[in-house]
C-alpha cells in the first residue's frame, strides 16, 4: 500500500490527471467528512458503504435507496476509491456524506473509523481492504461483503494465498452472486457465505421501468427499419459497425461511444466517412437523411436501448465488455467481443441463448444478421434471463436490515 501511494504521488507530479485528482481527494477526505457529519449530527445510527467506482455504486444503490426510504433516520456514509466514481456521484442526495476512502493504511483506518463510528460496514463486490477489515474486526463492527464474486485464479485460492484468504474470515457474512463462488469459498474453509445474487439486476430493471423518452432517437427509429444500438463502443467495435453499415442496407445504427471527446468523434467521422448526424445537432430534416446517429452526450444509454432491436456492447476487443444487462432487460439480442469470460452475466446470457460473442468481422456479420432476423425470440431469452436474476436486493436487505 505504501508503495502504491508513492507511485500515485509520483504520477501526480508528472501530470497524470486521475492521479492528481486522487491525491487531492485523499488530502481533503477526512476534513470534508468531519464537516459533513457535524452538519448531520441529529442522526444516530451510521452505516458505511464502500464501492470502488461507478459499477459497484450501481450495485450498492438499490440497497442505499431502500434503506433511505424505510429508515430515514439512519446516517449513510458512501466512500469511493476511484476519482471517476467519486466525481460522478459526489452530489448523490440519498446519502449523508460522499468521500474518497483514505488509503488503506492502519493509521488511516483508525482515523477514518474514529470519525465515522459506523454500526455496520458494507463492501461491494471486489473490495477487500485488509487494514480496514482488521480495524473493523478489532472494534467489533458488523461487516458485510455484498454482490461478491470469486474465481479459482484469485490470490485467495493460490497455494501462497492463505494470508489473503484469512482476510475474508474478518467479514461477518459474505453475500455472493452465484453458487460457484459459494462452493469455492466453502472448499477453502470460508463458511459464513450465502448466495444472494447480484443487485445490479434489480437496479437495471428499475432503470428500464423509468426509461426517459428521447424525441430525436424516437424520430430516428420510427422509419420502420430495424435499429442496432451500439453502447460504450471503442475504435475496434466501431470498425466492425462501420463496415456492416456500409454492406447492409435497410438497417439503422445508434452509436453511443464510450469516449465522446472531439478526437474520438473525429475518428468516428473518418470510420463512417461523415455519413451520420450527432445527437446534439439532430433536426427533423437531417435525422431523416442519415442511417447513423452518434450520441455525443453522456448518461442516456440506459434509456436509448429501448429504441433498438439488437444491442452491441463495446469493450470486448479491449480490457473487457461494458454493461450487457441494461440492454438485455429490454428484450434485445446482445452481441459483444471476445473478452467477456470474467463477466458472469455475459456468460449466462450466452448460455441462455440471448447473446453471442464475436471475434472478427465474419462472426460479427453472421451473428448480427441472425439477431436482426430473429430479434424477438432471441431477445425474449435475454429478458427472461434478467427476470430470473431479480430479487438480490430484497434478499440482502431483509438479512441485513429487515
Amino acid at each position: 500500500m505504501y508503495l502504491y501511494i508513492f507511485l500515485v504521488w509520483i504520477a501526480s507530479l508528472f501530470g497524470h490527471r486521475k492521479a492528481r485528482m486522487l491525491m487531492r481527494g485523499q488530502r481533503q477526505a477526512i476534513d470534508e467528512l468531519r464537516l459533513r457529519l457535524m452538519r448531520k449530527s441529529g442522526r444516530q445510527k451510521r452505516i458505511w458503504i464502500h464501492v470502488a467506482s461507478v459499477g459497484e455504486f450501481e450495485q450498492a444503490r438499490p440497497i442505499i435507496e431502500r434503506l433511505r426510504s424505510e429508515h430515514p433516520d439512519v446516517q449513510i456514509i458512501l466512500t469511493f476509491f476511484s476519482p471517476s466514481g467519486y466525481n460522478l456521484r459526489k452530489n448523490y442526495d440519498k446519502v449523508d456524506a460522499v468521500t474518497y476512502l483514505p488509503f488503506a493504511t492502519r493509521r488511516n483506518a483508525r482515523i477514518f473509523l474514529d470519525v465515522v463510528k459506523p454500526e455496520t460496514a458494507i463492501f461491494v463486490k471486489y473490495e477487500f481492504w485488509p487494514a480496514y477489515l482488521r480495524e473493523l474486526a478489532v472494534r467489533g463492527i458488523t461487516t458485510y461483503s455484498i454482490s461478491a464474486i470469486f474465481r479459482e485464479k484469485q490470490a485467495f485460492f493460490r497455494w501462497w494465498g492463505k494470508p489473503y484468504l484469512n482476510i475474508l474470515k474478518l467479514f461477518t457474512a459474505i453475500y455472493v452472486q452465484d453458487e460457484r463462488s459459494a462452493r469455492l469459498l466453502q472448499q477453502h474453509g470460508i463458511t459464513h457465505v450465502a448466495v444472494a445474487g447480484d443487485t445490479r439486476f434489480d437496479r437495471v430493471h428499475t432503470i428500464a421501468q423509468q426509461a426517459k423518452d428521447i424525441p430525436q432517437i424516437a424520430r430516428f427509429a420510427a422509419s420502420g427499419e430495424k435499429v442496432i444500438v451500439a453502447g460504450s463502443t471503442w475504435p475496434p467495435d466501431e470498425r466492425l459497425l462501420a463496415r456492416y453499415m456500409t454492406e447492409t442496407p435497410g438497417v439503422k445504427l445508434v452509436l453511443a461511444p464510450h469516449e465522446i471527446h472531439e478526437a474520438h468523434l473525429h475518428q468516428i467521422f473518418q470510420q463512417f466517412e461523415g455519413r451520420f448526424v450527432r445527437l446534439t445537432q439532430a433536426t427533423i430534416n437531417n435525422l431523416d437523411a442519415v442511417r447513423v446517429l452518434v450520441v455525443d452526450t453522456m448518461g442516456m444509454l440506459s434509456s436509448i436501448y429501448r429504441y433498438g432491436q439488437v444491442a452491441y456492447i463495446g469493450g470486448g476487443f479491449g480490457v473487457g465488455i461494458h454493461n450487457t444487462i441494461e440492454a438485455a432487460v429490454f428484450g434485445m439480442p446482445v452481441l459483444f467481443g471476445p473478452n467477456y469470460k470474467h463477466f458472469r452475466e455475459a456468460c449466462a446470457l450466452i448460455e441462455a441463448g440471448g447473446a453471442k460473442s464475436v471475434s472478427n468481422y465474419a462472426e460479427f456479420k453472421s451473428a448480427m444478421d441472425q439477431a436482426l432476423a430473429d430479434h424477438e425470440a432471441i431477445g425474449k431469452k435475454a429478458s427472461d434471463y434478467v427476470e430470473s436474476e431479480l430479487g438480490a436486493t430484497d434478499r440482502i436487505y431483509q438479512t441485513l436490515f429487515g
